[in-house]
This record gives structure tokens, sequence and C-alpha cells, in this order.
């Protein structure tokens, strides 16, 4: 058993393996209402302002184009760890561990982590299921690595994904008053539906690295929730910029004709919180706990383009900005898959770009929710 830090009922945690599961064929920018549908049979005209934002060219979906689907979140998940374990040297039966997490489940009982158990047909083994924004993988993640790490398990898999499209047909929005006197959608509802696509990513983690080819050691993961500073900024369940949840109207049906069930975004809070993120960071960087000089790359989950350069311009500000060229993002042409980025963008990065023994990893994953922010350093093996 490895020691770290002196500690010798400590062991080192490698991501050994990595997978994804992006659904079907690329679907391009004139091909999305085509599957995502038009609204009262009318074209988006917010549709196109989005994509100038987000930059995205492409993107994936498990919906068809008349909204049927073979696929769940939980077997987009499964799909990826199962890529993930056919490239690892661990055998199927050795599993130990599964943390799994996603934004909106297919089941609202039971926990997501036992779904995606089933469709894996995994032997009996402990559980995780993590449920919140962008930022649940990193939860996933570092529950994985503390039980490795502990001691408790020699492996673990990590799955995350998200189903986003299917929430998004008309069926969702009309008839209710989630729409304006024209029938349309405002921004807040409308930028998620040409923002958000479907995947999902999956790792392999283990307490010794690969013998025959690279790992990601990891060095730590730091996660902070600012939920008490803010209200809701991204969010399902309650009717825009109102905390009553969708359980407490009088029927579900009620609910949803107010447009409790719309998943929204909050563009006031959203500015809010870049700098509330980016203090976080640099706070780290000061510390010495980001090796910002010695960085050779720099994952940062952002959810458009937009965002990325309203980033850049507050870490210039505080002192802290990684160089561009070292900066590594698919969001273009993979889409913004949500909790599942971060992965998706690992697993690319690890198999299709030059990693080099000793190299330093950053990943970054703001979420918007309701204001969390994660980090993971990592380091090539």
């Amino acid at each position: 058993m490895r020691s770290i830090n002196g500690r010798n009922n400590l062991q080192a945690v490698f991501i050994n393996s990595l997978g994804n599961c992006l659904p079907g064929n690329a679907v391009s920018n004139e091909e999305m209402e085509a599957y995502i549908g038009k609204i009262n049979q009318e074209k988006s005209r917010l549709g196109p302002i989005v994509l100038r934002h987000n930059k995205i060219q492409q993107r994936y979906y498990a919906i068809n184009r008349d909204g049927s689907t073979s696929w769940t979140a939980a077997s987009l998940v499964a799909e990826a760890l199962k890529e993930a374990i056919k490239k690892s040297e661990l055998n199927f039966s050795e599993i130990e561990f599964l943390a799994t997490a996603t934004t909106q489940s297919d089941l609202m009982v039971p926990g997501f982590a036992s779904m995606v158990q089933a469709e894996l047909g995994l032997q009996p083994i402990e559980i995780a299921s993590f449920q919140s924004v962008c930022a649940s993988s990193m939860m996933a993640l570092k529950n994985a690595h503390l039980q490795v790490k502990a001691g408790e398990h020699k492996n673990a898999l990590v799955g995350a994904g998200e189903f986003a499209s299917r929430f998004f047909r008309p069926g969702f929005y009309e008839g209710t008053n989630s729409l304006d006197a024209e029938g349309k959608l405002p921004l807040s509802a409308e930028f998620l539906r040409w923002t958000l696509s479907d995947g999902a990513g999956g790792l392999v983690l283990e307490n010794q690295p690969n013998q025959h080819k690279h790992s990601l050691e990891i060095e730590w993961i730091h996660l902070k929730s600012f939920a008490g500073n803010f209200k809701p900024c991204m969010y399902a369940g309650s009717k825009y910029r109102e905390e009553k949840p969708w359980s407490h109207y009088g029927s579900p049906k009620e609910a949803f004709k107010e447009g409790a069930m719309v998943l929204q975004q909050d563009f006031d809070i959203l500015q809010e919180l870049l700098p509330v993120w980016v203090g976080e960071y640099a706070a780290l960087v000061e510390s010495g706990k980001i090796p910002i000089k010695n960085l050779d790359w720099f994952l940062c989950h952002y959810s458009t383009h937009h965002l990325r350069v309203e980033l850049i311009k507050l870490l210039k500000q505080a002192g802290c900005m990684v160089p561009e060229e070292k900066w590594f993002s698919n969001l273009a042409y993979k889409g913004n898959t949500g909790t599942a980025s971060i992965f998706v963008m690992l697993e690319e990065l690890f198999y299709e770009k030059t990693i080099q023994k000793g190299q330093k990893i950053l990943c970054i994953v703001p979420e918007s929710g309701r204001s969390i922010i994660a980090f993971m350093l990592l380091k090539v093996v």
C-alpha cells in the first residue's frame, strides 16, 4: 500500500481508463429544431442568437426526430462505463464500487446509481448516487477517489451522464404559463434548449497505475458550494424566480401548467457567480495549491463560448490567467453534456492528444445551479 504524505493507511489513486457515450450521429445547428421540435409549430426566434453566443457547431441527441428514444440516462452512463472497462486492465467481475452523477434522472425513485448498476449487470457492490447540475460528476468522482484512497476499495467506477433533450420537446412547454402572450419561450428557458445536449462519460479508478500505458494520478479534488449566498440560478421544479416546489401545487398537472417543470437559467444571478468562482480559483493559486506556472493542460467546463470570454477577462484581472494555448475544450463539436462534460473532455485529451509523463492537468467545473465550483489536479504517470 503506497504512502501519501507519510500516512501509510492512504493509497494513491489513479484514473486508468475512460470511456464516453455520445448517442447517434452528430446533429448540426441546422438540424437541431428537427430534433427538439418547434414550439407551437413556429421556428425559434432566440435559437440562432443563442447559437451565435455559445459557438457550438454540433452536438448529440439520444432522441430521434419524432421524439422517440431507446435510451435512458442510465443506459447512456452504462455504455460509457462499458467502454472504460473495456479499455482498462481490470476484469468486469473485479469492480468493487460505483458512483454516478446526473442532473435529471430517469425516475424520481430509486437512485441513479441503482439504475446504472442494473444496466451494467454488476454483481452486488457498494454504490453512491449524486444529483446536482454540472458539478455532480466531481462530487461522484471525489467520493470514489476517497473510497479508494482510504483503502475501502481497490477500484471504482465513476459515471456521469445527461439526457436533457427529452425535456426540450414542445410538449414540455405548450399549454403552460412559461410561454409569453405570443406563445414564445423567454430566453431563460430557450437558452438551455439550444445549449444542452446528451451524453455520458465514465472513469475507472484504481489504487495502482496501468502497467503498460499512461495513467492520471489524482493529486487532489476541491469542491465548494456558495448556495447560502445565492438564490437558484439554474433549476427545474419551480416557477421562474419563485421557490415554490412543484410538489406543493395541488397536482402535477397544475405544476406543469404553471411552468414549474421547465428548466430555466437566471442570467442576472449568473453574472454574480462569475467573480465568486474566479475568487475561489485565485485563492487556490495564492495558497500554492494550484501550481499555475507548472500547468500543462487547463480543462474548464463552460456552457458557452461567451462565458469563456467573460472568465478569461476576470482571470486576467485577477492576475492568474493560464495561457490560452494550454486550454482544451471540445464544446464546439461534442456539445455541452452538462455534468458529463468534464469526463468527455478528459477522455478525448487522454486518448487523442499527446500527454506526457509528469504533465499537470487542472480540471475546473463551475456549476450555476446554486453556485458550486470544483477543481481537480491530475498528474500524468
